[in-house]
């Protein structure tokens, strides 16, 4: 499993191409099916970040961050099972 500052280091890649898609590998499989998701309440400037690999659900999580213009943004105002997109259960790297 990668180490969370081996996750943080993809975050910081992945983030700084948003909006555009990025094709960065993943830290813990080398796949390029990375997902970041941005959970905040409509029109807030900061959130929490939902970051994984679609390949091996590993990933991490991140609170308070800032939500760059066109990011992915899951409403918190709606009930869980509606907030769209689906964020898998993916395991927490320590």
């Amino acid at each position: 499993m990668a180490t969370f500052d081996e996750w943080l280091d993809a975050y910081d890649v992945v983030y700084e191409a948003l909006p555009a898609q990025s094709d960065h590998a993943c830290p813990n499989c080398g796949h390029r099916t990375l997902r970041m998701v941005f959970n905040a309440r409509p029109g807030a400037d900061v959130g929490y970040v939902s970051f994984w690999c679609d390949t091996c659900l590993e990933g991490i999580s991140v609170s308070r961050a800032p939500i760059p213009a066109g990011a992915t943004v899951r409403s918190t105002d709606k009930p869980v099972e509606e907030r769209r997109p689906a964020i898998p259960n993916y395991r927490l790297a320590t």
